[in-house]
C-alpha cells in the first residue's frame, strides 16, 4: 500500500510549522518581558505564567503537539520532522522583523542549509514500508 500525501496531510504539516515557530516566537517575546529567570529565582516561572505572550506561546505549542501526533500517526518520524523545517525560515523572519533580532549571514547560509536538505527527504515516501508477514498454512 503506497502513502500519499493528501492536500490535508499538508495541512497537518503546514499546522505543525506554524504553530511551532509562532508559538516559539511569542514564548521569546513574553520572556524577554519577564527577564532572566535563574535556579534562584525560580518563583519567575509562575509570573510568567501569567504574560499574555507566554500564554499564547503555550496555547500555540499545544497546538502544535496535536498537529504533530496527528503526523506521526500516518508518517515516519524521519519525514515529518524534516519536512516542517520551513519553520526554521519562518522563524528567522519573524525573529527579525517582529522582535528585531539581528541574523548573521552564517545563520541565514545554515538555514538555507536546512531547508535544502528537506528536498532530500521530502522525495522518499512519507512511511516505511514493511513487507506483509506470509503466514504458513
Amino acid at each position: 500500500m503506497k502513502h500519499t500525501l493528501t492536500f490535508n496531510r499538508y495541512l497537518v504539516l503546514l499546522a505543525v510549522m506554524l504553530t511551532a515557530s509562532v508559538g516559539d516566537t511569542l514564548l521569546s517575546h513574553g520572556m524577554s518581558q519577564v527577564g532572566p529567570v535563574s535556579v534562584h529565582h525560580l518563583g519567575l516561572l509562575l509570573i510568567a505564567m501569567k504574560n499574555p505572550w507566554v500564554i499564547a506561546g503555550i496555547t500555540l505549542l499545544i497546538g502544535f503537539f496535536a498537529s504533530y501526533l496527528t503526523a506521526l500517526s500516518w508518517a515516519d518520524l524521519t519525514f515529518v520532522l524534516p519536512s516542517t523545517a520551513f519553520g526554521y525560515v519562518v522563524v528567522a523572519l519573524l525573529a527579525k522583523f517582529w522582535q528585531h533580532e539581528t541574523i548573521s549571514l552564517f545563520r541565514w547560509l545554515g538555514i538555507l542549509l536546512i531547508v535544502c536538505g528537506v528536498g532530500f527527504v521530502a522525495n522518499g515516501p512519507s512511511l516505511t514500508e514493511h513487507p506483509a508477514e506470509v503466514e504458513e498454512a
